[in-house]
């Protein structure tokens, strides 16, 4: 199958390393002239409504259960109201490259609740990848010249929170029903979590403005944030699940927060410190081990509700 196919399996790989690893920038720009849940409730209904588009073109049904729809609006509210939104607003207080990083320790989150909640026993590579993951994080979030900086704990602080309620949803989706199939299920979760975040847009009073008057800035980050991040790079997701080995498909995890800190480098002029570096490669290993650990359920659970 991968002979056959090549260029598509290429060109998919591009998208969820660039387009994803991207994602970051995109939303540090348009957070710096709109505000974070106005923005996030934009994104979500305008790509969640293109999706449904979508998938009735390919003749999917869009009629779900009352049980799949509660799921996917608290999916939804999980995944992308406070684990995307919550995150955007970090993005106010942190470099891209830095939330980028932090965004890593997603397998560390999922790992830890498994320990708490689900009183998961642990491989001995899995726990030497906690380890190193939590060594990484505080290597990353002590650096004295970003302490310093205004509202920086406020910033990690809600890049936390973000991550958390990501981790809990992707083991939430992994036990409940939700619509088969990806396209109508991610169109259901986004515009779900677009309206809960317009909703909390409007109850904290954000400054809304029209897209016509937005720098050209702001409106090709938003709109790349739409067509390739949200669409593109989840097509091109799903295709790989489909055609090429899980393990592959999840070295995305490693990719974007390297291309996320050298665009926000390069675009940004943000600082890439030697302690980040050093942090990064310090828990992009304890990753890399806490993966290898996983048994292959475990694996498949989680690529099925990776970042959308």
């Amino acid at each position: 199958m991968l002979q056959k196919k090549p260029t598509l399996i290429l060109l998919a790989f591009f998208a969820i390393y660039v387009f994803w690893g991207s994602t970051y920038l995109w939303n540090k720009m348009a957070v710096t002239e709109l505000p974070p849940f106005m923005l996030g409730g934009f994104r979500f209904c305008t790509a969640g409504l293109i999706i449904f588009g979508i998938a009735a073109s390919l003749g999917h049904s869009l009629r779900i259960s009352k049980k799949q729809l509660g799921n996917s609006i608290l999916a939804g509210i999980l995944f992308l109201s406070v684990g995307n939104g919550v995150f955007v607003w970090a993005l106010k207080y942190i470099d891209s490259g830095f939330g980028a990083l932090i965004a890593s320790m997603y397998p560390l989150f999922i790992i830890l609740i498994m320990m708490v909640i689900q009183k998961r026993k642990l491989k001995k590579m899995t726990i030497a990848g906690v380890v190193l993951g939590l060594i990484g994080m505080l290597l990353l979030i002590t650096q004295r010249r970003l302490s310093i900086e205004p509202n920086f704990w406020l910033g990690v602080g809600l890049a936390l929170t973000a991550i958390l309620s990501w981790s809990s949803g992707s083991l939430f989706v992994a036990k409940v029903e939700t619509p088969k199939n990806h396209f109508v299920s991610t169109a259901y979760q986004m515009t779900a979590a677009g309206l809960v975040l317009i909703i909390a847009s409007a109850s904290l009073g954000e400054e809304w403005s029209s897209p016509l008057n937005w720098t050209s800035r702001t409106q090709i980050a938003l709109a790349c944030l739409i067509l390739f991040g949200s669409i593109a790079a989840f097509s091109a997701f799903n295709y790989l699940l489909k055609n090429v080995d899980t393990e592959k498909v999840s070295t995305s995890a490693y990719v974007n927060p390297i291309i996320a800190m050298f665009l926000g480098w390069y675009f940004l002029q943000e600082t890439v410190t030697t302690q980040s570096v050093v942090a990064a490669a310090i828990l992009l290993t304890g990753v890399y081990f806490i993966n290898a650990g996983k048994s292959k359920g475990d694996k498949e659970a989680e690529m099925l509700v990776a970042e959308e």
